[in-house]
């Protein structure tokens, strides 16, 4: 080997070792990948709802989004104070959050007032029959999601409820006349009801402090039983509908399965949190790309009836075998 040869590995090896010194350096001053921040507005309280989010962050879970690490959820909740809702959805614009998932039609609504850009996932509610999506196939605009459709099972709650107290002739309905699927579902009702040997008394309800008037009203039209029409004030004062119906000695059927976990008779709807489980592979698309108004809205898929025992029992009602194996679960 020459002699200069000899001099050259030297620094050759010295040259080579203080790179390796420095690639863990370079490495570092990468710019890291963004983390994306999503959005959660919901009218109720973070507590109202357990199952579904927890279905929501598992959706997220299973497609491998680790919260607090791969994706940060800025969540906003009304309380129940339904006029916060802009307020919350503007706060949410501010953060400049990759998109929002919108619990129902007033949250995906305040959103969309707020912004036109920043993408909208909706993960309940009838959206197409409020007017809040007007094409299923292409959403178009800033919004998409799952969809219910607050009409088309309306009568199939008023059959199931007659098929629980067959000799029912008298039926109160709660109607928030300030949520926009209250007049076609009363109206779908109305149509049933007939046939099925039921007077119905619409009884209006705006906010909390009117259901005690409301279930006095129902007391004087000597009303055997309750549906609830799904809104946002029933949803969240449900335990109190429900404990006014007790006193009240009334059966009240709803759509959702919260509403009999709260002391409700019976519920026959979409199963909730398998649409917000959903409403992650929405979450998915649009973060890699996909444009709302291209994605396609989805009806639900699985409904679940659930009956109360407990409930049954202290009313006195026995609920008839052909109903119970019917029942996707039964709380005893």
């Amino acid at each position: 080997m020459g002699q200069n040869t000899k001099l050259l590995l030297p620094k050759y090896i010295l040259i080579l070792a203080f790179g390796l010194l420095l690639a863990p350096l370079a490495a570092e001053a990468q710019p890291r990948p963004k983390v994306p921040r999503l959005g959660v507005l919901a009218e109720y309280s973070s507590t109202a709802a357990p199952r579904n989010h927890a279905a929501f962050r598992q959706g997220l879970h299973e497609l491998g989004y680790v919260e607090g690490q791969t994706i940060v959820l800025e969540e906003r909740w009304a309380e129940g104070q339904l006029e916060r809702l802009p307020d919350l959805a503007a706060d949410l614009v501010r953060l400049q959050v990759d998109l929002i998932v919108a619990c129902c039609v007033l949250s995906a609504r305040a959103a969309r007032q707020a912004t036109e850009h920043i993408p909208i996932v909706v993960a309940g509610g009838d959206a197409v029959g409020t007017g809040l999506i007007t094409n299923i196939a292409r959403p178009g605009g800033n919004i998409t999601g799952l969809a219910t459709s607050a009409v088309e099972l309306t009568g199939k709650r008023l059959e199931l409820l007659k098929e629980a107290v067959p000799t029912l002739a008298h039926v109160a309905v709660l109607v928030d006349p300030a949520s926009p699927n209250s007049g076609p579902v009363l109206h779908e009702m109305q149509g049933v009801a007939p046939g099925l040997g039921v007077q119905l008394h619409a009884v209006q309800v705006h906010e909390l402090g009117e259901l005690e008037g409301a279930f006095a009203a129902m007391s004087r039209e000597h009303a055997e039983a309750l549906v609830v029409i799904p809104s946002s004030v029933t949803y969240i004062h449900r335990a109190r509908i429900n404990a006014l119906a007790a006193q009240s000695r009334l059966p009240t059927i709803w759509e959702w399965r919260a509403g009999v976990v709260d002391g409700g008779l019976l519920a026959y709807g979409p199963n909730d949190a398998s649409m917000w489980r959903r409403a992650a592979t929405y979450v998915d698309k649009l973060l890699k790309g996909a444009k709302p108004g291209d994605l396609p809205v989805e009806r639900p898929m699985k409904f679940e009836l659930v009956i109360n025992l407990k409930t049954a029992k202290a009313l006195g009602i026995t609920i008839p075998p052909t109903l119970l194996v019917l029942a996707d679960e039964v709380i005893q």
